[in-house]
């Protein structure tokens, strides 16, 4: 139910006054569901995403069409929504004609996706972590000298579903080679959602002792465990501003046993706004595009906020 005046706005110390949400349900959300969502449904979502106040949305990505082909459409979604004002569009590139692809279209936005786990690498790109990272370097090389803004994505940094517990200075390692190839910011991957505060803390500061800053980092939490807001707020404690959501809880499926949805952006939107933080969000509008949403993928939302805030059972 909606009550006037909640959730009631009560700062807490030493967190930042504005934290940007960088928003995958359109790219990280739709590329996990079993049917292909139309190119005019996703371009819509998009948009409803913008006039919900996300100015950061990850709108595709450019890979093979027979790895994801949920996103075989990017050629014709990305100019279906390039005309955004002040909305930035950053899209997935996984190698050189990725980025070809994604330039041609107009992109300024792009980013890689790394691994800190040896068997996560193999599994995902049938390479080593060394080799994937040999294979983004020419591309964030030539992103930069495009101008083009490169992030890094990083999966497994809190556990591996093969190695168990990944250590900290591993993950550091495939971090900095990221940042020291070119990547202007970096995304923390809580893949399989087993990440705990004080875990994300040691990270952090890790990261910090070694030279990475504060400022080029956001997070990724998956909620398995239902753990990514506790995670999310001791990444904020830190002084981490950017977080990543997807809206209504997209990605992965809610129903399976091995369920790996990622942040609910309503979710994380409720508690900064209880705190205080600003988003630019407008939750009410946001909560109605994931209810849309849902109804096109003939499916409830998972996101605890929007069944609140919509009597959505």
């Amino acid at each position: 139910m909606t009550v006037q005046g909640l959730p009631m706005v009560v700062p807490a110390q030493d967190l930042p006054a504005r934290v940007r949400i960088h928003e995958v349900g359109a790219r990280d959300g739709l590329q996990n569901e079993k049917a292909t969502v139309p190119t005019e449904v996703k371009a819509e979502f998009v948009r409803r995403l913008a006039d919900a106040g996300l100015s950061t949305i990850e709108a595709t990505s450019f890979v093979h069409p027979k790895w994801v082909p949920q996103l075989a459409d990017a050629e014709r979604l990305f100019p279906l929504v390039s005309d955004l004002p002040e909305v930035h569009l950053p899209v997935l590139v996984p190698n050189e004609r990725g980025l070809d692809r994604a330039l041609a279209l107009g992109a300024r936005r792009v980013a890689v996706f790394a691994s800190a786990t040896e068997s996560f690498a193999k599994a995902n790109l049938n390479r080593t972590v060394d080799e994937a990272l040999a294979m983004f370097e020419p591309v964030v090389s030539r992103a930069k000298a495009d101008k083009v803004h490169v992030r890094g994505y990083l999966s497994m940094c809190f556990g591996d579903p093969w190695e168990g517990p990944v250590p900290v200075h591993q993950v550091v390692r495939v971090c900095k080679a990221l940042l020291d190839m070119g990547c202007d910011e970096l995304s923390l991957g809580d893949t399989i959602g087993v990440a705990t505060p004080g875990h994300v803390l040691e990270l952090l500061a890790a990261l910090n002792e070694d030279g990475v800053p504060t400022n080029t980092l956001g997070v990724h939490f998956h909620d398995t465990y239902g753990q990514a807001l506790a995670n999310t707020l001791a990444a904020l404690q830190h002084g981490v501003t950017t977080v990543d959501a997807s809206a209504g809880g997209l990605g992965g499926c809610p129903y399976a046993k091995s369920a790996t949805g990622n942040l609910a952006t309503e979710d994380l939107v409720w508690m900064l706004q209880g705190l205080g933080i600003d988003t630019g969000v407008d939750l009410g509008r946001l909560t109605a595009t994931s209810v849309w949403m849902a109804g096109q993928l003939g499916r409830p939302s998972p996101s605890r906020t929007v069944k609140a805030l919509s009597h959505q059972e």
